[in-house]
């Protein structure tokens, strides 16, 4: 079983808002979480960070989510790291619980409910890799 915690960066002017998902997606067990409110400095810290997944506000001054979604798909080491945006552009009604998916990426509206939020970080994150068919199981190791 995988038990290691998921990195989630998220990325959002809002500090507030973006340490209320922190805390509240930590307190889970099952994500460590990094917050940067400056979009100049979302690809430095997705380069420290290895996220395994990008939570990234679409409006934020001097660059915008698109903006660094661009920076970070132009990386190689991080182009294939899924980004969930959110945005309070797009309404609740116009996104539905299930967010909005729009060239390939999947728009949530703000504020978001922390279950939505959770579910769809857990639908976009990475699937691990099963053990190889020959694998011995821990039962049978023993």
């Amino acid at each position: 079983m995988d038990t290691e915690k998921k990195r989630i960066l998220i990325v959002d002017d809002e500090i507030s808002f973006a340490r209320m998902v922190k805390l509240n997606l930590e307190k889970t067990g099952a994500f460590e979480v990094r917050t940067e409110n400056k979009a100049g400095y979302a690809l430095a810290a997705a380069r420290e960070f290895k996220p395994h997944l990008i939570i990234l506000d679409v409006i934020m001054p001097n660059m915008d989510g698109g903006d660094v979604s661009n920076q970070i798909k132009r990386d190689r080491n991080l182009r294939d790291t899924p980004i969930i945006f959110l945005t309070a552009t797009v309404s609740k009604r116009e996104a539905g619980e299930d967010g909005l998916n729009s060239g390939g990426a999947l728009f949530l509206a703000k504020p978001v409910s922390f279950e939505t939020l959770v579910a769809r970080i857990n639908e976009h994150l990475p699937k691990t890799e099963p053990p190889p068919a020959d694998a011995p199981t821990p039962a049978a190791a023993e």
